[in-house]
């Protein structure tokens, strides 16, 4: 599924943007390149599986914020999550840090220029973050706190989920999502990509408060059909969807998962109601 995508090189002086990701749904970074370094072509994104789920921390909800990405750091800090739950890494891999870093930096500038509207075929473009304070995290996750931290307004926040919302007509590489039909139909339509939850705060809810979020904004932006992919075999991702009200619409063709190097996705779709007239 995509509950994920996209693809960044960086300057970046901060500011606007592996473990687990259970909610993964498996999207490949929107207008990726395979063009990763020689040094680092035997790393590939990681297929999560059901049983790679780590043991939870609980939240305090009421400090967690859940909105659309305002600033570049935290868009960076966004940028290094999905890398840290995409990707698999053997820690004792030659130079596993800068390829980390050239992943995140391919991520930030790619989430950049889609949000900008500078990405051809995409009308509008929003990364959706679930933040935590610093002091609310604990010391087993240091790792994530050190890779996804950011500040706002003077307080040291960490981005603990994400996902983007795509109005378009259809997603590079994926099956087209059939509702709604007719003139204006790629208007109408968005897909959810680069959905993840940090490993150490998963069943804690945050795929569902980030869902919930991505649905509030779609509305906004006067979307009547929103449209995910997942993999055939995760049931997690699966299982927070159709929760979420998600049901199925169609599946990838078996031939084109195999000429793209990939699980089989099926398409899940959600009408919302109440749109019209925004």
């Amino acid at each position: 599924m995509a509950i994920l995508s996209s693809s960044p090189p960086l300057t970046v002086s901060r500011p606007l943007t592996s473990s687990n990701c259970r909610y993964y749904p498996y999207l490949y970074p929107l207008g990726h390149q395979s063009s990763t370094p020689a040094p680092f072509q035997h790393l590939r994104r990681r297929s999560i599986s059901v049983s790679q789920v780590c043991a939870p921390h609980e939240i305090d909800k009421s400090s967690l914020l859940v909105a659309e990405t305002e600033s570049e750091d935290q868009l960076w800090a966004a940028a290094c999550l999905r890398v840290r739950s995409f990707y698999e890494f053997q820690p004792s891999s030659y130079a596993i840090q800068d390829h980390k870093r050239y992943l995140a930096e391919r991520e930030f500038e790619a989430l950049k220029e889609r949000i900008s509207g500078k990405r051809e075929g995409f009308r509008r473009v929003s990364c959706i973050n679930a933040t935590l304070p610093l002091s609310q995290l604990p010391s087993s996750a240091d790792d994530l706190c050190a890779a996804c931290k950011f500040t706002n307004d003077g307080e040291d926040r960490v981005v603990v989920g994400t996902l983007d919302v795509n109005q378009c007509l259809r997603l590079p590489d994926e099956i087209t999502g059939m509702k709604p039909e007719g003139i204006g139909a790629d208007f109408a339509r968005a897909y959810l990509s680069n959905v993840c939850v940090a490993k150490e705060l998963h069943r804690n809810g945050l795929g569902y408060e980030l869902v919930a979020k991505s649905k509030v904004v779609a509305r906004e932006w006067g979307i009547t059909d929103l449209y995910v992919h997942v993999a055939v075999d995760n049931e997690p991702a699966k299982k927070l969807y159709m929760k979420s009200g998600f049901v199925y619409e169609n599946d990838e063709p078996a031939w084109q998962a195999r000429f793209l190097d990939r699980p089989r996705r099926v398409l899940l779709w959600f009408g919302l109601a109440g749109t019209q007239g925004l």
